[in-house]
C-alpha cells in the first residue's frame, strides 16, 4: 500500500549498524555530489548524535539550535518538529530546513532529544497492531514530516543519516526509504556486522506488511519496501596507486557476505527488494581521506572543497563521490 500524496523525492539511507564505517561523511559528500549534477537534496540528521548537523553547521549555531529546540516558536530541529507527537499534543510541527553552504543542499538538523522520540516508537509500533490511529500517526510521523519538507523544497533526493544500531528509529527510517546503501569499512568487524543486517531488515519488512493489512483506509503509510541499491567499500589504504592486498581481500569478502546475508535474505522475502545478482552493486569506492575529512568537518564543506589540502587529494575525492552519485542516479532511473 503506497502512502497517499507521497512526494516524488527518492529516499535513501546509508545503513550499517556497525559504527565507524563513515556513514556521515559518505552521506554528506554523496549528497553534495548529487547537487553538482543538478539534483536538489534534503539531508535528514536522524541520528541523535547529530554528527551530520555538526558537519554543516558551526558549533555556536548548533548549540543555539539545541538550546531552543523545545521552543514552539524558535525550535528548528527534528525534535522541535516531532515533540508534539511524543507529548500527544497533535500533529508534527513543520520546521524550516537549514540551507547549507552548498547550493541546493538543505538539512533538517538533528537533536540529542531524538532519543525521546525513539523511545516512543515501540509504543506506537505496538499500537499499530491494536489498530489504534495514534499508532499509525506516531510510527509514520517522521516520514510525514520529511514528505512535507521534500515537497516544499521540491527535492529530488532525501538522504537520512542513521545511527549505528538496529533500534526502532532506524526501523522507521529504513521502512520509509525507497533504497538503502551499505557502507563498509575494510575490516573484520564490518564483515561480522553484515551477517545480521539482512535478517533484521527482513524482519522489519515482514512485520510492517502485517501492520499494513491492519491500517484504516486513507492512512498515510510508509511503503516498507527498502530496496538494496548497492554498497561502498571505503577508508582503505592505497600505495603506489593500488589498493593494498589486505584491503582487496576484505572487499571481496564484503561482497560475498552482502550477497549471502543481505541480498539473498531480502530476495527470499520479496524479490523486488534485491536482485539475485551482485553485478553493478559496488557503487564506487572511497579511499582513506583522513586529512581532508578533518578539514572538511571544520569548514562544513565537501572534501573536494576544503581550503587547504593537496590538490590531487581533493580532485580524487571529487571524482570518487561524483562516480558514486552518477551510479546512484543511473540505478534509480533504471529501476
Amino acid at each position: 500500500m503506497k502512502a497517499p500524496n507521497r512526494h516524488k523525492a527518492i529516499r535513501i539511507a546509508l545503513y550499517n549498524h556497525k559504527g565507524g564505517v563513515g556513514k556521515t561523511i559518505l552521506t554528506a559528500n554523496i549528497a553534495a555530489a548529487l547537487t553538482s549534477l543538478g539534483k536538489k537534496v534534503l539531508l535528514v540528521d536522524s541520528d541523535p548524535q547529530c554528527n551530520l548537523t555538526s558537519y554543516f553547521i558551526e558549533d555556536s549555531v548548533v548549540d543555539n539550535l539545541l538550546d531552543e529546540s523545545d521552543s514552539q516558536q524558535k525550535g528548528r530541529t527534528l525534535w522541535s518538529a516531532l515533540k508534539p507527537i511524543v507529548e500527544a499534543e497533535g500533529s508534527f510541527k513543520l520546521v524550516e530546513p537549514y540551507e547549507t553552504n552548498t547550493r541546493h543542499l538543505s538539512l533538517l538538523p538533528g537533536d540529542i532529544r531524538l532519543a525521546e522520540y525513539e523511545s516512543s516508537l515501540n509504543r506506537f509500533w505496538d499500537d499499530c497492531f491494536q489498530r489504534r490511529v495514534s499508532g499509525f500517526k506516531g510510527t509514520c510521523s517522521l516520514s510525514r514530516l520529511v514528505n512535507e519538507c521534500a515537497r516544499k523544497l521540491n527535492a529530488d533526493y532525501v538522504f537520512y543519516d542513521t545511527g549505528p544500531n538496529i533500534g526502532p528509529l532506524n526501523r522507521v527510517i529504513l521502512l520509509d526509504c525507497d533504497y538503502f546503501i551499505i557502507p563498509a569499512a575494510c575490516d573484520l568487524f564490518s564483515i561480522r556486522a553484515l551477517k545480521s543486517l539482512g535478517h533484521k531488515m527482513a524482519d522489519w519488512v515482514q512485520s510492517w506488511e502485517q501492520i499494513l493489512s491492519l491500517a484504516p483506509n486513507d492512512t498515510y503509510l510508509m511503503p516498507g519496501k527498502p530496496k538494496f541499491l548497492g554498497y561502498i567499500p571505503q577508508r582503505f589504504k592505497i600505495y603506489g596507486g593500488v589498493i593494498t592486498s589486505t584491503a582487496s581481500r576484505y572487499i571481496s569478502r564484503i561482497e560475498k557476505t552482502i550477497f549471502s546475508d543481505v541480498v539473498t535474505v531480502l530476495h527470499r522475502v520479496d524479490s523486488s527488494l534485491a536482485s539475485k545478482s551482485m553485478q553493478g552493486t559496488q557503487l564506487g569506492e572511497v579511499k582513506d581521506f583522513s586529512t581532508l575529512v578533518q578539514q572538511a568537518q571544520k569548514e562544513g564543506v565537501p572534501l573536494s572543497e576544503v581550503s587547504n589540502g593537496l590538490v590531487d587529494q581533493k580532485n580524487q575525492a571529487k571524482v570518487s563521490f561524483q562516480k558514486i552519485a552518477e551510479a546512484i542516479i543511473k540505478r534509480v532511473e533504471k529501476d
